[in-house]
């Protein structure tokens, strides 16, 4: 029992220094943003800094509307995006693990072909002028609906270690696919649909590339996006004035790297804990037969 006591010991204290080294990048970055710019070019980054100053998040939230508005349609862009993608993707791997369909193996293996092969940017871009997807809200969200190979074969492995005497039970009860796939097995797949939620929230969160390649407005910039041109827009004004060697007053080019990463992380951080108790559930279904 001793003994016991003593790993358990040494256990929870070797957990607790790994969480505390995984939380020093974060804290880097925290205290980069509020670094003074002249600070971080003297001395480089640093947990304990010479100089504090808000000025980042002072020039990121200087137009508040443009932030606040580029964070609702991020928000909007991601919930929505993400619901239809696992919609479509449960709906796709319910259609691969059932055995009654025919050819199933061969949708598979085209599924598993696009994996490996893209068409390329010029047809993805010709295809979306044509539906009409640019300068619009869809534009955001319809380019990358199409769900992920690799979720779906997750969503698959794991529907494939539901007994098949369930779907056959409620067949002779008169159910339909659609009964059974959101009655039945939908129900069932929570740890996986999280995992995929997850995935696909990530994506969406992130994707500033189908604003740059289909949107001019921007009222509908989304807030990676935006942030994305802001630091773009200081490093040109710093080597701008570096060349014309007026450099007196310094842009915090580095500051505001961190910054952004503050503000761009919040929604994924509170996200994340939630869905944790499913998520290596959901990853590990279907990596062991037999």
């Amino acid at each position: 029992m001793k003994k016991m006591s003593i790993s358990k010991t040494v256990m929870y204290t070797l957990t607790a220094v790994y969480s505390a080294l995984c939380l020093l990048p974060m804290l880097l970055v925290l205290m980069i943003s509020i670094t003074d710019e002249d600070a971080i070019l003297k001395n480089g980054y640093s947990l304990f800094p010479e100089k504090f100053s808000l000025y980042a998040y002072k020039l990121i939230f200087t137009g508040g509307s443009q932030v606040i508005q580029s964070y609702g349609i991020s928000i909007f862009v991601t919930v929505v995006g993400t619901t239809l993608a696992i919609l479509i993707t449960s709906m796709a791997g319910y259609t691969l693990a059932n055995k009654n369909v025919k050819n199933r193996n061969l949708l598979a293996l085209y599924f598993f072909i696009t994996m490996i092969f893209t068409a390329g940017i010029v047809p993805w871009y010709l295809m979306n002028r044509s539906l009409g997807l640019t300068n619009n809200i869809l534009a955001l969200i319809i380019p990358s609906l199409l769900f992920s190979p690799f979720n779906l074969f997750l969503v698959r492995n794991f529907m494939n270690g539901i007994p098949d005497s369930l779907r056959e039970s409620a067949t002779i009860d008169g159910a339909s696919d659609i009964v059974i796939a959101f009655r039945i097995y939908l129900p069932l797949c929570k740890p996986v649909l999280a995992t995929i939620a997850l995935f696909y929230g990530l994506d969406y969160w992130n994707n500033w590339w189908n604003a740059i390649m289909l949107i001019d407005t921007k009222d509908l910039y989304p807030l990676q996006f935006m942030l994305l041109q802001m630091q773009s827009e200081i490093s040109m004004l710093n080597d701008m004035a570096m060349l014309a060697g007026t450099s007196d007053v310094t842009l915090p080019s580095e500051s505001v790297k961190m910054a952004t990463a503050i503000v761009t992380i919040g929604p994924i951080v509170l996200l994340y804990p939630y869905l944790q108790k499913y998520f290596v559930k959901g990853l590990v279904i279907g990596s062991v037969k037999g």
